[in-house]
């Protein structure tokens, strides 16, 4: 396979961000999942399970859960611990119901570890809403690990969950981030516990137990969410809802009504993506255009994030989301777009609708009574980003002779003779000397007019700079990944030609159909914000004297948005590539992909 065409398929397979299981986009911002101290709570159907993670400069708060060993060959007497736990349980880590009655604990486990590992590609970084750095992981990893259960024997109507307290401030004496599930539902993302915190649990559909303190919740507003993405040369609706909701609007076909099994994956995606795309009603500066159903796909959420599952797995209902993509095709961004939401349940009654534009997410909501959301462009100085050809400088492959001087000098050398062959001849020689200087002033006067390019000889051409050629170089990857940012094939053919070596152009245009083929099965269409050129060396070609050699290594930075969150992607590359002149425009004419990485946090470690 050529050379170049291997680099095309790297630049696809990181625009289209393919079906892989990928950690996504959510990025807890409040830095809680790297607390010192941490605690996982897990509300079950006859007990609550609570997994600590006690820092190993904070177990003085915990001090009646330290086991006996720790104190072998010290005078310090101590209760046993049938004595300690329920004090540890009456005034230490509390769970109350909403009867008022303290659930007591028993210690199932406790010995040392290292603190689990949670990702953080933030931390060190500002946080911009709160203008405060993001905390990392402490560099101590060691922590005591402690598993404790707190049975009840009827089900509460809510919980409350009280730290360690400070006597004076009532506030919890030491920082703590946790993360609670409701039958294994999560209701809250990683939050501090620096206070007495209620949850309000609903048995029948745990997805709606919810923390009384507004700060305590998921990041997603609603079971359903819709958002309209408008870009350059498309709009896009997304929606992402939770499985179990969507009973309310159609039959979801399955055996059973705790998990989606395996087998039932790909039939339910076929089913919800047709019913959303009829449902769909989307209007582009008025008109109805053609939707394509782009993506459904299973977002499955964890502690730390989410993943778009690759392979077919069984996943509980009561957390299975779903989301689809819905696409339409433009020219360019449009004045108006309007999306009307007609999907309502008993539990459904206020739907989050953002819309996105190149300038930013605008949150809002719709309602039965406002269903309608509205986009109107008011993007002033906003621009496209385009793939303009690179033009060659005229001076390094032409030169100008002005023509009318030329002519006027040529007449000059008859004369010449003439003078010369009549110079005894004074009245004959002073007529010829006065029109040899009449077109030698003519030459003079004429020389900014009337000029005609040729091509200049290869051995008068100049040498471009280095830094003239790097701009080349930076110029023509952009165009590369800007080409992808078109989603007909043959505006991506049009685009890439201006860039690329017409010989290769038919080899790179099919490989790009079959990229496009996975796309569609499932991944996502980056769109590249930055291309950095890290090192380069410039090289002349011998044989080529306007050609150019380029050992470069440098990052492409790739974003795409879904679902009302980003995807971040960077890969680095290494190659040697060969530029030339092709019909008075720059073109990669060669290329050897020699590495190829990826650089970003959710890089895949086995990779």
């Amino acid at each position: 396979m050529n050379k170049i065409v291997c680099f095309i398929i790297s630049i696809v397979s990181f625009l289209f961000i393919v079906r892989t299981p990928a950690n996504a986009d959510w990025i807890n911002l409040s830095g809680a999942q790297n607390a010192p101290n941490i605690a996982e709570i897990y509300i079950n159907e006859d007990h609550v399970k609570i997994e600590l993670e006690i820092f190993v400069n904070d177990m003085l708060a915990f001090d009646r859960l330290l086991p006996d060993a720790f104190f072998e060959g010290s005078d310090i007497k101590r209760p046993p611990l049938a004595d300690r736990i329920p004090r540890f349980s009456d005034e230490d880590f509390q769970i109350i119901t909403d009867n008022g009655q303290k659930l007591q604990a028993r210690l199932k486990l406790i010995e040392p570890r290292f603190r689990k590992e949670r990702p953080s590609p933030y931390a060190g970084k500002l946080n911009p809403y709160t203008l405060q750095i993001i905390p990392g992981p402490p560099k101590d990893k060691r922590v005591l690990y402690a598993e404790l259960v707190y049975p009840f024997t009827k089900k509460p109507k809510s919980l409350t969950i009280i730290p360690p307290l400070d006597e004076k401030s009532k506030i919890s004496k030491i920082s703590i981030g946790f993360m609670t599930y409701h039958n294994r539902v999560p209701i809250i993302d990683f939050r501090y516990l620096s206070e007495p915190s209620t949850v309000t649990l609903d048995w029948d559909d745990p997805w709606y137990s919810v923390f009384d303190n507004k700060a305590l919740k998921r990041w997603q507003r609603g079971s359903v969410m819709s958002f309209l993405y408008i870009e350059p040369f498309e709009v896009r609706h997304e929606i992402l809802a939770r499985v179990k909701d969507l009973e309310a609007w159609i039959d979801l076909g399955l055996r059973g009504d705790e998990f989606i099994e395996a087998d039932e994956n790909e039939p339910l995606k076929k089913r919800v993506g047709e019913f959303f795309l009829e449902q769909d009603k989307v209007l582009i500066d008025g008109k109805q255009l053609r939707p394509i159903l782009d993506r459904t796909a299973f977002v499955k959420f964890a502690m730390t994030g989410s993943t778009f599952l690759d392979q077919p797995e069984q996943l509980p209902i009561n957390t299975a989301m779903i989301g689809v993509i819905v696409t339409y095709l433009t020219k360019e961004i449009p004045q108006e777009v309007t999306s009307e939401w007609v999907l309502w349940s008993d539990r459904i009654k206020k739907v989050p609708a953002d819309a996105i534009d190149p300038a930013g997410p605008f949150p809002s909501y719709v309602t039965p009574e406002e269903n309608v959301l509205i986009w109107k462009n008011f993007l002033k100085t906003y621009h496209a980003p385009t793939v303009a050809k690179i033009e060659v400088d005229e001076s390094l492959t032409k030169m100008k002779i002005p023509l009318a001087s030329a002519l006027c000098l040529l007449a000059v050398v008859p004369l010449g003779w003439q003078i010369g062959k009549r110079r005894k001849i004074v009245r004959s020689i002073g007529l010829h000397i006065g029109l040899a200087l009449v077109l030698i002033a003519g030459s003079v006067l004429l020389y900014p007019f009337l000029k005609v390019a040729v091509a200049k000889p290869a051995a008068l051409a100049p040498k471009m700079t280095d830094t003239d050629a790097v701009g080349v170089l930076n110029s023509l990857l952009k165009n590369i990944y800007r080409s992808f940012d078109f989603r007909e094939e043959e505006d991506v053919y049009d685009r890439l030609a201006t860039s690329v070596s017409g010989d290769l152009l038919s080899e790179i245009y099919l490989q790009n159909r079959k990229s496009l083929v996975v796309t569609q099965a499932g991944g996502a269409r980056a769109r590249v914000k930055e291309v950095e050129i890290l090192e380069v060396d410039v090289n002349h070609l011998d044989d080529h004297p306007l050609g150019k050699l380029f050992h470069a290594r440098w990052t492409a930075t790739g974003t795409v948005g879904h679902w009302g969150h980003i995807h971040m992607r960077k890969n680095q590359y290494e190659a040697n590539i060969t530029v030339e002149p092709v019909g008075g425009a720059w073109k990669i004419t060669d290329l050897e992909l020699l590495e190829e990485k990826r650089m970003d946090s959710y890089a895949q470690k086995n990779k």
